[in-house]
């Protein structure tokens, strides 16, 4: 209970820092994407080295590995604000399918396994926290920051008593590099491509295990209109055939 207890505590308090925060902001633009995923899962057993004591199961299951990648998507929206100068702050919603393709141990102290690959597949909904450096205005730039998750639905056929034990709640570390390119005068596209690993492991008795995605992106960002010298108060006037 107390490994799910801690993602939320830690997500409450920085919601309530990123209030604060986005009150000294100038907001930028608003946009929605896209994405193709590709994660993997990395095993390590702590026992793993004792297999020449005992033939203990505990020693066996499961072998230290990484498993082969598996192809998903996602899709978010998110919103732009400026802190200064290059650079930004950006809040996301994102709908993100992540997991591993593991194939089953058929006899565990030979490392005999199936030959066909099985996924284990996780769900999740997960609101994002980045920084946004742009190292030329509106093309280059650069983003990393946290990635606060709620693991909506699973599916986990291979090693189910350590891969179907996941927290609901979790977090991971994000970086990424995009460029963003005029569509519109106000419709800006861009492409981006994102590395999520999580940030610190799951333990389950002896295995640990973390995820890796990869996250390539699409999508389109609307910016808001520029501030023209007639956008005040005062009177605008339309020539001299129109009443003030």
């Amino acid at each position: 209970m107390t490994h799910c207890i801690k993602p939320i505590v830690l997500g409450f308090l920085f919601t309530l820092l990123l209030q604060q925060v986005r009150a000294q902001l100038t907001f930028k633009g608003w946009g929605l994407y896209g994405s193709g995923t590709s994660s993997a899962h990395e095993y390590i057993n702590l026992d793993a080295s004792k297999m020449t004591l005992a033939l203990n199961p505990r020693y066996f299951y499961t072998r230290n590995h990484q498993s082969k990648e598996y192809l998903s998507w996602g899709a978010g929206l998110f919103a732009d604000w400026q802190i200064k100068g290059p650079l930004r702050y950006q809040s996301e919603l994102a709908y993100t399918n992540k997991g591993a393709q593991e194939r089953a141990y058929l006899n565990i102290f030979t490392n005999q396994r199936q030959e066909s690959f099985q996924s284990n597949t996780y769900t999740y909904i997960s609101s994002h926290h980045f920084l946004k450096y742009y190292v030329k205005p509106m093309a280059l730039y650069f983003m990393s920051g946290l990635r606060l998750e709620y693991l909506l639905t699973s599916s986990t056929p291979v090693f189910n008593e350590f891969s179907g034990d996941f927290p609901k709640f979790w977090y991971g570390w994000d970086a990424s590099a995009g460029s963003e390119f005029p569509i519109k005068k106000r419709c800006h596209g861009f492409v981006e491509l994102h590395y999520n690993p999580d940030l610190l492991w799951h333990y389950h008795r002896q295995i640990r295990i973390k995820n890796r995605t990869l996250e390539l992106r699409a999508g389109i960002v609307i910016r808001e209109r520029k501030r023209r010298i007639d956008d005040c108060n005062a009177p605008k006037y339309n020539g001299p055939k129109y009443p003030m």
